[in-house]
């Protein structure tokens, strides 16, 4: 049985009570490969980030994001959507021979995004944690929707509950490919060659934990190697992780959140 959270006892979660769990990190390499997956998405990626020299770049940000809109003050939220949105602004492309059109702005593209991110934390979280009770769920599941509705994604936009998301997610999954181009990239970003060296060292478990959690299509799609073998170490790995981790001290379980709004603020 997984160890129960401490906050549980509070009662019903909300965003708030899981997001700044650093172990939700361990799910950032499957929610970028989900959204390289969608065309649109992924050639936006591949034509404005560097992977190769800048491995952490688009996980640093993205974290860097969602722990000021979660729980950051009104002003640290104000200023991270405007450079966020500043950043999006040349990521734009015309329908071309190497994909389709897109926008950084465009809220499809930002709903998948956002979606890849609740889809992944839950993942994760229910993993070490156990499943989460329906009240929880559903109370987390609407405060995810901030993650694209601080952008551009019209509230109406989110789906009206979990059934709606799950069909949403489905339907949005049978969609996903890789081709030559986002292979590359999802290469760059799971062999770094660049940055520092306990991220190369890490890399090896990061890379098997990417494979373990992506749905088995779009780890086929980007061609990750996977096998009986591999699938005993995940599954020890996440057994390990459901033991130890909770039992860690919260300010070391929360230290990448605390350390981005310590940031922040000065």
């Amino acid at each position: 049985m997984a160890h129960t959270p401490s906050h549980a006892r509070l009662g019903t979660l909300g965003i708030r009570d899981i997001a700044a769990e650093s172990v939700l990190v361990g799910a950032g390499g499957r929610a970028i490969l989900l959204q390289l997956a969608n065309p649109a998405v992924g050639r936006g990626v591949a034509e404005h980030s560097d992977f190769a020299t800048r491995p952490l770049d688009r996980l640093v940000r993205t974290l860097d994001y969602v722990y000021t809109v979660v729980y950051g003050d009104p002003q640290h939220v104000d200023a991270v959507v405007r450079s966020v949105s500043r950043a999006h602004g040349p990521v734009r492309g015309v329908a071309d021979a190497s994909g389709p059109s897109y926008s950084a702005f465009d809220p499809h593209l930002q709903l998948w995004v956002a979606a890849t991110l609740y889809d992944s934390a839950i993942d994760m979280h229910e993993r070490v944690y156990g499943r989460l009770d329906d009240a929880s769920a559903d109370q987390i599941y609407q405060d995810y929707a901030l993650l694209g509705t601080a952008l551009q994604v019209p509230r109406e936009m989110w789906p009206a509950d979990r059934a709606a998301f799950r069909a949403y997610f489905s339907s949005e999954l049978e969609t996903l490919v890789a081709d030559e181009t986002t292979r590359r990239v999802a290469t760059a970003l799971l062999h770094p060659v660049a940055g520092p060296l306990w991220l190369r060292v890490a890399m090896p478990v990061a890379r098997l934990v990417t494979s373990g959690l992506l749905p088995e299509s779009v780890r086929v799609a980007f061609q990750l190697p996977w096998s009986p073998g591999r699938r005993r170490l995940f599954n020890g790995l996440v057994a390990i992780t459901r033991f130890v981790y909770p039992r860690l001290p919260r300010a070391l379980r929360h230290l990448p959140r605390d350390r981005t709004l310590r940031a922040v603020s000065t």
